[in-house]
């Protein structure tokens, strides 16, 4: 059995080693400790870990710019999957955003990650073919 909870600092060292051993999650500057910290306290009671015993075995970060939510970094270890681990973890961050008034939300999925765009449909998440996403780094980083 698992339990979730609120992610917070503490909790860095073990997503991030989730997130590296996670295929198809590409860790970016965005990912540092420092940002990171940012993101919880902007965003608090948002993110999210599923733990077995003491163990994180899943993650899922979530925010919002005041009218749309934002998950990121879905992650489950591939030993605990088909557990509902993963739709737990979404329905804490999408209970907790609709707590703030937030009914609608995105996710983006790398196009090279079929698994992951499978997991999001079959979940019953409509993939967007009428918006383009567009980015600007201003960073000399080339992992910005």
């Amino acid at each position: 059995m698992f339990t979730i909870r609120p992610m917070d600092m503490r909790d860095y060292d073990a997503v991030i080693a989730l997130m590296q051993e996670t295929p198809g999650v590409s860790l970016r500057d965005a990912d540092s400790r420092d940002a990171t910290e940012r993101y919880l306290a902007r965003n608090p009671g948002l993110s999210f870990v599923a733990l077995v015993d003491a163990t994180i075995v899943g993650c899922l970060m979530s925010g919002h710019d005041g009218r749309r939510g934002y998950l990121q970094h879905l992650l489950v270890s591939p030993s605990y999957r088909r557990q509902g681990i993963a739709g737990a973890l979404i329905a804490h961050c999408l209970a907790a955003l609709e707590a703030l008034g937030i009914v609608k939300s995105h996710i983006d999925v790398l196009v090279t990650n079929t698994p992951a765009q499978a997991f999001w449909e079959r979940a019953g998440w409509t993939r967007r073919d009428d918006i383009a996403r567009y980015s600007l780094i201003r960073s000399t980083s080339a992992n910005a």
